[in-house]
């Protein structure tokens, strides 16, 4: 999977899955813009893939701020002349049960989740539609498609990235840019080790092939859905989840 000469844009780049999205393509050979709100995390993702012989540009990103976007997608454009492939993987959790779930919460998480996506994906259009080619990857989740509780905004969030995916695949495929989703379950990331020991054994049992996955495994599926090897591959889920979720 050959992405040499291409250039992606990958949001929540600073740690976990964002963080092995971006070395994944940089090590195909995209020149990869790393956006995140640390940028100290996000110079030692850039440091990684110099060492790699990579390249990588940083910017700095709350992608809760609409002009924060437009400034970012300017500024990958102008630093590394295009965006071909966009990764939509910011996003955050506001754990509570419906009930006593604050609307605050509900709002950042659909916000910072879903609209976001919308926006960045708004952003690198344009510049898609004159080259003719364009990858669009959106982070989504299990509990996008089976629901959790206590996460009621972020399962609405993720399963709403779902929705966005295939209609912007319907509306930009004839323009040679597919639009497509990972699902990934049960990952190890910051976010997963915050959790008990107990509920993560409970989710190990739900798992046939037996372990909790990782930020590789996720940044292989996302790096085939940017490459030419999967052109005829749109508005599609690919999970991730070791069968956690089959069908």
């Amino acid at each position: 999977m050959n992405l040499s000469g291409r250039v992606a844009l990958v949001t929540g780049a600073s740690q976990g899955i964002g963080q092995g999205c971006a070395l994944r393509l940089a090590s195909a050979g995209a020149a990869v813009a790393l956006a995140a709100r640390n940028r100290e995390k996000l110079e030692g993702v850039a440091a990684q893939i110099a060492a790699s012989g990579g390249k990588a540009a940083i910017f700095q990103l709350d992608v809760a701020d609409e002009e924060q976007i437009k400034a970012v997608v300017k500024g990958a454009i102008a630093e590394l002349g295009k965006v071909d492939i966009l990764v939509n993987n910011a996003g955050i959790t506001r754990d509570q049960l419906v009930m006593r779930m604050k609307r605050a919460d509900w709002d950042a998480v659909i916000h910072t989740n879903l609209t976001s996506a919308y926006l960045c994906i708004q952003q690198v259009i344009p510049g898609m539609l004159k080259q003719r080619w364009g990858r669009i990857i959106n982070v989504t989740s299990v509990f996008g498609q089976m629901g959790q509780a206590g996460q009621a905004n972020y399962a609405a969030s993720k399963a709403g990235l779902i929705g966005l995916t295939m209609a912007i695949a319907r509306e930009v495929g004839s323009r040679n840019i597919t639009c497509n989703a990972v699902a990934p379950g049960f990952i190890a990331t910051a976010m997963t080790d915050a959790l008990p020991e107990e509920l993560k054994q409970t989710g190990l049992k739900a798992i046939p092939l037996g372990r909790i996955g990782t930020t590789e495994d996720v940044a292989g599926a996302v790096s085939f859905l940017a490459s030419d090897d999967a052109s005829y591959i749109t508005g599609h889920v690919l999970n991730v989840n070791g069968g956690m979720l089959m069908g």
